[in-house]
């Protein structure tokens, strides 16, 4: 499927709306699948339901592709071996017991330096040592000092926090709200957020509908949400991520496809593992091969689509890689006019507007609604 693309779509300054601070979201809805849900359902209609809703709103023999990565606690607080206090966010692991991070800071952190971490009992030490200056994130390469036969992501729980987003800034969710209900594989910075609205009792009404699912990982990196800064967006270069497909998704898939069912991406980051598996694969009948390695593709609009029919995703930044990853689905101008309508929608029967961002709330796209060969 390859979306129709004008000039505009490639402009930085096409992604840009207006969002009222009000409509960030704090806080997760309580229960998760009471957020609301704007249902894309043709070219041309849409509906407003709620996440609850999705069940009814597929068919029997569809497949939900999930992102089982969990959400590390990788934000540290410590000090300096002068005593200077320090705060680190872990992006990705370069090599064993060594991690890139955002440092504050910047200056304190030179070639050599040394940095200590209290565990939360404050009976142990974490010790790193400045080892590189990233040129491309202006990050620092920290090596860990870990104690023989020990992990140093299982040693993190003991001394890091789970890093809401920069615009959670009025927060009182828990940490175990920021991960969803299947986190299984340790490793990301941030929660694929699509799939928080998940709860088991919703996903006890998906398997009565005949609704399979199946899961890939892609540990979600801060490059994920970072801006385009480009004018010319076809000239952004995405950070690449870990990502897997197991032998399992890619078996579930084909027989998926096999029985006409369709594929639905739970979220950019599932579509981003999908798609970037089949175009490294060349793959052209909606099949893929297991994978295990880096991704990096960027989709905007005029992007030939070869796996993905349908997306759940949340409600995305302006200006973002995400934004127009979903342009690319249903048409930049489409998607504007949704976003600005779910803005102007009144509160519905449970007292909610819609709410944007991590915490917020859900789209479905279906099918019908995607733009077709043109």
């Amino acid at each position: 499927m390859t979306g129709v693309v004008d000039n505009s779509d490639t402009s930085l300054q096409a992604y840009h709306y207006e969002l009222p601070p009000d409509r960030i979201a704090q806080n997760p809805v309580v229960p998760r699948d009471a957020s609301r849900l704007l249902v894309v359902d043709s070219p041309h209609s849409h509906r407003h339901r709620l996440f609850r809703d999705v069940p009814d709103l597929l068919q029997p023999g569809d497949l939900l592709i999930l992102n089982d990565t969990k959400v590390l606690p990788a934000r540290l607080y410590g000090r300096k071996s002068s005593g200077a206090a320090i705060e680190i966010l872990l992006l990705e692991e370069r090599s064993p017991d060594c991690w890139l991070a955002l440092v504050k800071p910047g200056k304190r952190f030179k070639l050599g330096s040394q940095l200590e971490f209290d565990s939360r009992t404050g009976d142990e030490v974490l010790r790193a040592t400045v080892l590189e200056i990233d040129p491309d994130t202006g990050g620092r390469l920290l090596k860990f000092e870990v104690p023989e036969g020990q992990s140093f992501i299982s040693r993190l729980d003991q001394f890091g926090q789970i890093p809401f987003p920069p615009y959670v800034t009025d927060s009182g969710a828990l940490p175990e709200q920021y991960q969803t209900i299947y986190a299984d594989r340790p490793g990301a910075v941030a929660a694929p957020t699509a799939g928080l609205h998940f709860t088991d009792t919703l996903f006890e009404r998906l398997e009565q509908r005949g609704i399979d699912r199946a899961f890939v990982t892609l540990h979600v990196g801060v490059g994920t949400f970072r801006p385009v800064e480009v004018e010319d967006i076809t000239t952004h270069q995405m950070h690449g991520e870990w990502a897997e497909v197991p032998p399992e998704t890619a078996e579930k898939i084909a027989r998926t496809r096999d029985r006409g069912g369709r594929v639905i991406a739970v979220g950019t980051t599932v579509v981003r593992t999908l798609e970037g598996t089949a175009t490294l694969q060349n793959s052209e009948n909606g099949r893929i091969q297991p994978y295990c390695g880096q991704t990096n593709l960027f989709i905007y609009p005029g992007y030939r689509w070869r796996m993905v029919d349908a997306l759940i995703t949340n409600f995305h930044l302006p200006r973002s890689s995400l934004l127009m990853l979903v342009s690319a689905l249903i048409g930049r101008r489409r998607l504007l006019e949704l976003y600005q309508d779910a803005l102007e929608q009144p509160e519905n029967d449970l007292g909610n507007r819609y709410r944007f961002y991590s915490f917020g709330d859900a789209m479905l796209i279906l099918p019908e609604a995607v733009l077709q060969s043109g």
